[in-house]
């Protein structure tokens, strides 16, 4: 327990008193130290809990210099005063204006008889200090032990349980994605709200820093656990004192080596999982009935699914769940630079099967040239999860398709590889998206200048800015004038004659299929060229119709 003030005063052997009548709360502050000082001005001296002593040799007792001493030790973080009395000493019993003093500004102020020396005040306040050190430490050994046999059995919940009824602090553990895998309360499986953010965060980092923050009065604390990639997360909710904080780092270490555990434990079923995408691919033909059970069997039940593909070997030195594996520039070998890429390969995989459902994920090739196929549901935001999981990493993802076509999606994910690699992020197979490769892959100024060449001529032109507005929206609705004309609100005759006075100045003919396609790609050009959007946040343009 904590050194108070009522201690002290309960001490026989100290016999100290109090000068006035001083609450019950303000006796229950906590002791840290114990000093001696006649400094006028001690408080820039002071770090805070301390039983100031003093003998009073320079302290004048004017009412207004008492108040300021007083106010000085306080503001300093003094917890009390204690006055020396004695034959030979300025004083034989408290002053009343430094007792005034004292009350005025709620400072406890105690005297310490002739016959104790302020080294005997002193002695007690650090031997109770080091038996509450030791009394701190015999809890978080035997809070350690509790842990530690408790990691002996099977599961988390164990663990967590033994930590809550030790430290009355709660306890849960998720997984990388913020699924809840164990709690240590019976009842309680909902997260506080607050504490999404946390997760996130943390989740983000990796195994390189925790986060806590405290909201409605409540602390929460969350710890990343894994040994070198993240396995999980830790989220402690409430205040842990000093003995449970020494003990945090233990039962990170344990959750830790659990959930490696649980890693290892689950190979043979990714293992299996990966045997049974491999077999479903390389049946070139496989009747839908058969796909389809292939899929359920793994857990995977959703009526369409894609392909990804991920380029593993070009993970950087380290990810969001944790540091990838990595040769040594100076004295690697190839093959031991090649064992590492392997190893990175296959810890991204077990990521991706442990966050997409089915867990129907393989690794194709080995080093450098690795890629990690994966079959997900339509419904997955994968692009999500590799953001988690293969951050920075080429990645192509397939249109949705029937099970039984899966071997296509891969192939189109395959081939979206190189894109991904220019752009710097996961490319995605669209209907409809030849243009949209185009100008993801075409140089900025190349493209602007190829648009200003077509196009220039309206640009010169009186109302040029109203002319190809009219052409882009034309072209937007496949050529339908009737269209054009409610999305512009114009009639018809004035959208033919906007048109028949931009192919006059361009020299293109609406009805050339090449002349259609030049138009429609400056026109994109113009408009941004982001893919799924146009100005005004409207659908960006499709290829002209013929």
């Amino acid at each position: 327990m904590p050194l108070r003030i009522s201690d002290l005063l309960a001490r026989s052997d100290l016999r100290l008193s109090v000068t006035y009548d001083v609450p019950p709360e303000l006796l229950a502050r906590t002791i840290e130290a114990a000093t001696v000082s006649d400094l006028p001005t001690p408080g820039k001296w002071l770090q805070g809990g301390e039983l100031l002593m003093t003998i009073g040799l320079l302290l004048p007792m004017e009412p207004a210099a008492c108040r300021a001493y007083v106010h000085d030790a306080a503001e300093g973080g003094a917890a009390c005063l204690a006055l020396g009395l004695g034959q030979g000493l300025p004083y034989q019993e408290a002053p009343q204006p430094l007792v005034a003093a004292a009350e005025e500004s709620g400072l406890p102020l105690l005297t310490v008889p002739d016959e104790v020396p302020f080294i005997a005040v002193t002695k007690a306040v650090f031997d109770a200090r080091a038996d509450e050190q030791r009394a701190l430490l015999h809890r978080a050994f035997a809070t350690q032990r509790r842990l530690t046999a408790a990691a002996a059995g099977d599961g988390l919940r164990p663990m967590l349980t033994e930590w809550t009824a030790a430290t009355g602090v709660g306890a849960a553990v998720l997984d990388p994605l913020g699924r809840l895998l164990a709690t240590s309360g019976h009842e309680q499986r909902d997260l506080p709200a607050q504490a999404h953010d946390l997760l996130e965060r943390v989740a983000a980092r990796g195994l390189r820093g925790s986060a806590s923050s405290t909201a409605a009065g409540q602390q929460l604390e969350v710890q990343p656990l894994g040994a070198r990639r993240l396995r999980g997360l830790l989220l402690l909710t409430g205040r842990p004192d000093d003995a449970a904080r020494s003990v945090v780092p233990g039962l990170v270490s344990l959750l830790s080596l659990e959930l490696e555990r649980r890693h290892l434990r689950d190979e043979p079923e990714r293992r299996r999982r990966s045997a049974l995408l491999s077999e479903l691919l390389a049946e070139e033909d496989p009747t839908a009935d058969r796909a389809r059970d292939m899929l359920r069997s793994a857990g995977l039940t959703a009526e369409r699914v894609r392909g990804v593909v991920v380029e593993a070997g070009s993970a950087p030195g380290r990810t969001a769940t944790g540091p990838a594996e990595s040769g040594v520039a100076d004295g690697t070998t190839d093959g031991a630079t090649d064992g590492a890429v392997d190893g990175a390969a296959q810890e991204m995989a077990a990521d991706l099967a442990l966050a997409v459902p089915g867990g129907l994920v393989r690794v194709v090739g080995g080093a450098p040239g690795a890629v990690i196929e994966a079959v997900v549901g339509e419904e997955l935001d994968i692009r999500e999860v590799l953001a988690r999981f293969a951050p920075h990493c080429p990645a192509g993802i397939g249109p949705a398709t029937a099970p039984e076509a899966v071997r296509i999606s891969l192939r189109q994910a395959a081939g979206l590889l190189a894109v991904s690699r220019s752009s710097g992020a996961p490319a995605e197979a669209r209907q409809s998206q030849a243009s949209r490769l185009l100008l993801d892959l075409g140089d900025r100024r190349t493209l602007h200048g190829y648009a200003d060449a077509v196009l220039g001529p309206l640009d010169l032109a009186d109302h040029g800015e109203e002319l190809i507005a009219t052409l882009a929206a034309w072209l937007e609705t496949g050529g339908a004038w009737d269209a054009t004309s409610r999305r512009l609100g114009v009639h018809r005759h004035t959208v033919r004659n906007r048109l028949d006075k931009a192919m006059d100045l361009t020299g293109r003919r609406l009805d050339d299929p090449d002349d259609r396609f030049d138009l429609w790609l400056a026109t994109r050009i113009r408009r941004g060229g982001a893919p799924g959007s146009g100005p005004g946040g409207r659908p960006a343009l499709p290829p002209p119709g013929r």
